[in-house]
């Protein structure tokens, strides 16, 4: 029996409490905040504090490879996450609406489902269902304050448990890092002479989520062709239905557009600019939806890859970080909570399969770069496009090159026309959002969907004006007029 120290009790920490429970190990979880309160979902949003999660009260959903997971190896779990007020939604459920009509359920669609909730209802349920495990006990209101190491003669470091902030030393034959975004780990290991080498990328947004509740004697809106989520460029919505009847609206701002930021904390501002864009107006209306929250802001967005190996060497054994501390995304993909998901399922089969740790630390971190990566790069090659496009947009004069101008077409008439008009297209891009396949292999190497698209975008707009979704917003300078802010804030004069 090994015993496992797991640092923090977020969506990563349980993620692996829950993979690695029935294995025959002894897993410790050690978290810094209190105990989850013995509440509905409901007043566990309102009241439950979680120091250490500051996305705890921003838009969750969990993506269908994550689905997937969970209802392939803890189908109990499922059953209490539904029980408890979360949506399955369903893969007819996203379909475009230029294909619903014709719309023919096929064997897959059932695998490409979304389960979406609010944060808190998620973690309170997975938090419960781990505690009930047999081999799994909490220490909750435990702030760790190092690792227990040595260097061995090869210069790795290797871990035997924490030292906590009482004093107490707590000794284990692994730790599985998962505290998050703010964790100290690599600084800890740096302490040991041990350097992690870290790849980081901004983001470049600024994100603001709001929380609504429909009310008694409601229903959600209808979906109609203005869709619930889409990029303006200076900004990109999302709608996410809840639990319980619960909703919440998510708004991504670049971060070059200041003034916009600066507005939109103010909640009147923020359900003004959702009232201003098609597909969210149904979703506030006065008689149907009523507020839940005030606006959360979450900021300093960047993506980080923390280099655990190098030339096929790991630098710790027996240390094993998952989640935001080992690969830290922007949350406008929505991908976090999946990275961290599939690598608690990785170290529970390395730790069937392995028993030396210098194998296991190779297996694990090789098995992680082959499962995670690809999506980690394409969110990072988009942002960095999309941060280029939001500081063009304020640069006074800027013309777009030809190849700027051919790749913006090809994008907007060729590619998000193609997925509308052509179901097995779709479902071929789903798959890849979903991380159920390589997210760019549906069109670059799968040269018959390459054909459909060019097809497409060569029949041009007149031909394919059926498929082109409603207005989705207004434009930048509109919504500045609407809202009293100067259309020439934050303007790019300078660049030097």
């Amino acid at each position: 029996m090994s015993r496992i120290i797991v640092l923090g009790a977020g969506i990563g920490g349980l993620s692996a409490a829950i993979a690695l429970a029935g294995e025959g190990h002894e897993v410790t979880v050690i978290d810094r905040d209190p105990p989850p309160p013995e509440l509905s979902a409901d007043a566990a949003f309102d009241e439950w504090q979680r120091r250490g999660v500051g996305q705890l009260r921003h838009s969750h959903a969990f993506l269908a490879r994550l689905y997937q997971l969970i209802r392939e190896n803890h189908p109990a779990l499922l059953a209490d996450l539904l029980e408890a007020g979360c949506r399955e939604l369903k893969f007819a459920d996203t379909v475009p609406m230029p294909l619903v009509p014709s719309y023919v359920p096929a064997k897959g669609d059932e695998h490409l489902t979304i389960l979406s909730s609010r944060r808190t209802t998620l973690e309170l349920i997975m938090r419960r269902y781990a505690a009930r495990q047999p081999d799994v006990t909490f220490r909750t209101d435990e702030v760790v304050e190092g690792l227990i190491a040595e260097k061995n003669a090869e210069g790795q470091a290797v871990i035997h448990g924490v030292t906590l902030r009482s004093g107490e030393k707590v000794t284990g034959d692994l730790v599985v890092d998962a505290m998050g975004r703010l964790n100290p780990g690599a600084d800890w290991l740096k302490e040991l002479g041990v350097h992690i080498r870290e790849e980081d990328a901004p983001a470049g947004i600024v994100y603001f989520t709001r929380h609504y509740r429909i009310k008694n004697g409601m229903s959600e809106p209808e979906r109609t062709a203005a869709p619930g989520a889409a990029d303006l460029g200076f900004l990109k919505f999302g709608v996410f239905p809840g639990d319980n009847g619960c909703f919440s609206i998510t708004l991504a701002v670049p971060e070059v557009e200041r003034t916009l930021s600066k507005a939109i904390l103010d909640t009147e501002v923020f359900d003004k600019v959702c009232r201003s864009i098609p597909g969210l107006t149904p979703w506030l209306e006065e008689e149907r939806t009523e507020p839940r929250s005030k606006v959360f802001l979450m900021g300093n967005l960047f993506s980080r890859w923390r280099h655990m190996t190098e030339a096929g060497k790991p630098h710790a054994l027996n240390y094993f970080p998952l989640g935001d501390c080992h690969i830290r995304t922007n949350p406008l993909y929505g991908r976090g909570c999946s990275f961290a998901a599939i690598q608690a399922h990785i170290l529970r089969d390395v730790l069937r399969a392995e028993k030396d740790p210098a194998t296991r630390a190779i297996a694990y971190h090789a098995a992680t770069r082959e499962e995670i990566r690809p999506y980690y790069d394409n969110m990072v090659k988009q942002d960095l496009g999309a941060i280029k496009r939001a500081r063009n947009e304020l640069t006074p004069g800027y013309k777009p090159g030809f190849k700027a101008r051919l790749v913006k077409r090809f994008t907007e008439d060729g590619i998000n026309i193609a997925i509308r008009s052509d179901i097995q297209l779709y479902r071929a891009f789903m798959q890849g959002f979903h991380m159920l396949a390589h997210p760019t292999a549906w069109l670059l190497e799968n040269k018959k969907n390459l054909a459909k698209v060019l097809w497409v975008w060569a029949r041009g707009r007149r031909w394919n004006r059926k498929y082109y979704p409603p207005r989705t917003g207004p434009e930048r300078t509109t919504l500045f007029n609407m809202l009293g802010l100067p259309k020439d804030a934050d303007l790019i004069t300078d660049q030097a």
